[in-house]
């Protein structure tokens, strides 16, 4: 939003620059780009990509206007709904895809990788990156803490680890705990570290 008196221009943000990337206007923003840009092959409706980043669809849809005047996403229509993709063939596509990909990328490519695997009944980012995530001010993170409560085969986890540390282009760690264990250490210092500061759910309970 913006007023002008006289020859100066006041101009009012309503949503801070995201930390991790601060050169783009909200987080709200950089989270559809990174899903859309992560996603280069997948063709999702506004809804879809909303529901993926816990984004209204006001928002979603006046983002995706934007994309698509920048030609960086392609458009479909089928029925009543409208159907995007990345424009892989944007110049723009590679580098922009790169750098969501080691700033905003853990949390679109980490939940498609945990929607895969059995035996998930939460997941989340913790850590210095979770941290940065929600807005506070340290220093950039150099690799993804990853807590898994349930039963998945930890030689699964391990490989999700390696194919997110392979597209994100960092280090993935991923720490499995099982339910009854999480549950009853509540003097465990380990729990008690991580839940005293930000955690980013990838699955169970709410994801927006």
């Amino acid at each position: 939003m913006s007023f002008r008196i006289a020859d100066v221009v006041l101009v009012f943000m309503k949503e801070p620059s995201p930390v991790l990337l601060p050169l783009l206007r909200s987080r709200a923003q950089v989270d559809m780009i990174a899903w859309i840009m992560l996603h280069p092959d997948q063709e999702s409706s506004l809804v879809e990509i909303g529901r993926a980043v816990g984004v209204p669809g006001p928002t979603v849809t006046r983002e995706v206007n934007r994309l698509a005047e920048a030609g960086l996403v392609r458009q479909v229509r089928r029925g009543n709904q409208r159907l995007v993709r990345a424009e892989t063939e944007n110049v723009v596509f590679g580098p922009l895809a790169a750098l969501m990909a080691v700033t905003f990328g853990p949390v679109s490519v980490l939940r498609g990788l945990m929607a895969d695997v059995a035996g998930v009944r939460e997941a989340w980012i913790y850590g210095s990156w979770a941290a940065r995530y929600a807005q506070q001010p340290d220093p950039v993170p150099g690799d993804i803490d990853v807590l898994v409560v349930g039963t998945a085969d930890p030689d699964v986890l391990d490989e999700v680890a390696a194919a997110a540390g392979k597209r994100l282009g960092r280090e993935v760690n991923v720490r499995r705990v099982r339910p009854a264990a999480w549950h009853k250490a509540e003097a465990d210092p380990f729990k008690s570290t991580v839940t005293s500061r930000p955690m980013v759910p990838l699955a169970g309970g709410d994801l927006a």
